[in-house]
């Protein structure tokens, strides 16, 4: 069978799951949404190496990683397959176990025998055509089911009289069916994260799963078998040391506690303030929380006492603690560095090692910080600033004697403006001489001198001409010029000021409105 190649961040996060979070293949297999023998296979080919521990040792980046997995290969194994239909007339009595069956397997075949789990897998898989359908049991503080509700509620601007809308999100936790609700303007990834934040803090530990809905901003790609976690989502769950398993698409009985959850909280608290006016979102949040104390206080139907003391009798003893370090909301996205050695992050550039030059980095965005990765390492940090269109340099970043700097310099992008023309030639000087660095307008002479391709040498340094004519010299400006064909138009003639030779003091002249 052929060998199934998995990613870099998939990879690190089954040794992570495994050594980290002590969780067996079949449940990371569940976060990951891989297979469970893929799982059995790159652990193994891990401990071959010599990796049987988490945090990684400094040796293993991603290189060296990418580098012994595509060598190693894993080994075939022969199994012996029991027969399922025995195993299930023996498990009759009480007290026969499928673990004493298992080793009872073993002893019978000890050469080719399945692991404890495996063997459990390819039982329950038999069991499937005699029990479709079984009912969920939820583990103390095992599981927390979040979602959002359906309808929205409506905070009123008291300056502007504008109405906007909250979404309200909800985490139930499996066991004891113990509430959090809150509000926020937005269903975005920063208010998704920063919820499940303020959840675990709520709660007072961090359950083992996470059991979300395959939402955009916390599922990059909605997938019944392979779901993509978004890589802000899975930084979340690595620092509270959780796991988060997405529920199928359109399979609501994978989290009939967040439906359950949601159709409460849309009863039992947004109905009961559907008439009270709201003119903040801290005020509609206010009111949330006390009505979450009497829907936790309340005593259930059909289990003895409350939300609450459920909570406190099952789930909060058994939730792991939560970190010693608060989370600081991390927005990751990928980014090519340019030619200028800078990479753009929300329309302001940062630089990097001029040796990076087109390849793909990672970023990792805080309120304070832009940290840029490349396969794992750190390779440069920058004060996060939000002007558009600015650039953060840091000298160090420079080549010296670097081929790219013999390649790229502004003697070179002169050179090729003076064979365009004059006027083409003044604007780059102008580019050159913006900025503090010339560096850091190369992407603008190389915007412009691109322009020769598009619409012709001649065109672009007429247009240019009557861009330094009219003072009209930003780069979308000289577009627009060739765009509109306003290039192979005449200039206007310059019209005498007939007033000039006349002097009274009632009389200003052109000049006065420059």
């Amino acid at each position: 069978m052929a060998t199934v190649h998995i990613s870099m961040r998939k990879l690190k996060e089954i040794l992570r799951l495994k050594y980290g979070c002590l969780l067996s293949h079949r449940q990371i297999a569940k976060s990951l949404s891989i297979s469970a023998s893929i799982v059995s296979t790159y652990s193994a080919r891990a401990a071959s190496m010599g990796i049987t521990s988490w945090p990684l040792n400094e040796e293993w980046d991603d290189e060296s990683l990418q580098r012994a997995f595509l060598k190693s290969k894993p080994r075939p194994k022969q199994f012996a397959i029991p027969d399922w239909a025995v195993l299930q007339q023996e498990l009759r009595p009480k007290t026969m176990t499928l673990l004493l069956l298992w080793q009872e397997y073993v002893e019978r075949h000890p050469e080719g025998a399945y692991s404890y789990n495996h063997f459990c897998r390819q039982y329950k898989t038999w069991l499937k055509c005699q029990k479709p359908s079984m009912r969920q049991n939820h583990k103390a503080g095992e599981k927390l089911f979040v979602d959002y509700c359906g309808p929205t509620m409506n905070i009123t601007d008291p300056s502007t009289g504008e109405c906007r809308t909250a979404q309200v999100f909800v985490a139930v936790m499996g066991a004891s069916n113990y509430t959090y609700a809150e509000a926020t303007f937005s269903q975005g990834l920063e208010n998704w994260v920063m919820s499940h934040a303020r959840c675990f803090e709520f709660l007072g530990g961090v359950p083992e799963l996470i059991i979300p809905d395959n939402l955009k901003s916390g599922v990059t790609r909605a997938c019944r078998y392979e779901p993509d976690l978004n890589p802000t989502y899975q930084q979340l769950a690595a620092h509270y040391n959780t796991v988060i398993v997405p529920a199928r698409p359109y399979k609501p009985k994978d989290k009939s506690k967040a439906e359950v959850g949601v159709q409460i909280v849309e009863r039992w608290i947004m109905a009961r303030l559907r008439h009270e006016p709201f003119f903040s979102l801290r005020q509609l949040n206010t009111r949330i929380a006390e009505l979450l104390i009497d829907l936790n206080g309340r005593q259930m139907k059909k289990k003895p006492g409350s939300r609450l003391s459920q909570f406190e009798l099952l789930d909060k003893p058994v939730l792991k603690p939560l970190p010693d370090k608060a989370y600081i909301f991390t927005q990751i996205k990928q980014v090519k560095v340019h030619i200028d050695y800078h990479v753009e992050v929300e329309k302001h550039y940062y630089s990097v090692p001029h040796c990076l030059i087109k390849q793909k980095l990672e970023a990792h965005v805080t309120g304070q910080l832009v940290t840029l990765y490349h396969q794992g390492k750190q390779v440069a940090v920058h004060p996060r600033d939000h002007r558009f269109g600015g650039h953060t340099t840091n000298e160090r970043h420079m080549p010296i004697a670097h081929q790219k700097q013999q390649q790229w310099s502004p003697q070179r992008f002169e050179s090729w403006a003076r064979d365009i023309g004059k006027s083409t030639e003044t604007l780059v000087i102008e580019f050159l001489q913006a900025k503090k660095h010339p560096e850091q307008s190369y992407r603008a002479c190389l915007g412009l001198l691109s322009l020769a391709k598009k619409y012709s040498p001649a065109r672009l340094e007429a247009a240019c001409h009557r861009g330094l004519w009219m003072g009209a010299t930003r780069l979308k400006q000289i577009t627009n010029i060739l765009e509109k064909g306003l290039d192979k138009q005449a200039l206007p003639e310059v019209q005498l000021d007939l007033l000039n030779e006349i002097e009274h003091e009632n009389i200003r002249g052109n000049s006065y409105y420059h």
